[in-house]
């Protein structure tokens, strides 16, 4: 049987990067309708933050960051992103048709709101949710927690 030790450096550098990482991913979610990014890359980095989480804490870890399973944040993000579609026919557009508000936040300024964002929300959750049950499926089998 291996003996696994815990890593100070890996412990202390993920838990620094942890907070930068989901916060960077939030930014590439909402940022993605001007800018490169959208909630698929967004998705990506909150994965990877899940996967460091994993690699640090084992399951407990990913449970501190990602409090559900994976599979409902699968379906929650596919209803989002569904419903979000379904929502042009609302404004008599069609199907994923998005529509455009204009608003005047107070410490924001004005602020064009595009209701494509609730797809990429979805699709975000649908990438964590994927990346978090893959990562705790592929953890549970080999009984001896992270490195």
């Amino acid at each position: 049987m291996t003996v696994l030790r815990e890593s100070l450096i890996l412990r202390r550098g993920v838990a620094m990067a942890t907070a930068p990482l989901v916060a960077f991913s939030l930014y590439l979610l909402f940022a993605g309708h001007n800018q490169p990014g959208g909630g698929f890359a967004g998705g990506l980095v909150a994965g990877v933050a899940v996967a460091l989480a994993w690699a640090t804490d084992g399951e407990a870890g990913t449970r501190r960051l990602v409090a559900v399973r994976g599979t409902a944040l699968l379906g929650i993000g596919l209803l989002v992103a569904v419903a979000t579609g379904f929502a042009g026919f609302v404004w008599g557009g069609s199907f994923l048709e998005s529509a455009v508000w204009d608003l005047s936040l107070p410490i924001f300024g004005d602020v064009k709101v595009v209701s494509a964002i609730g797809f990429d929300i979805g699709v975000y959750l649908v990438v964590v949710g994927v990346a978090t049950g893959l990562i705790r499926s592929l953890g549970a089998g080999s009984g001896e927690g992270p490195a």
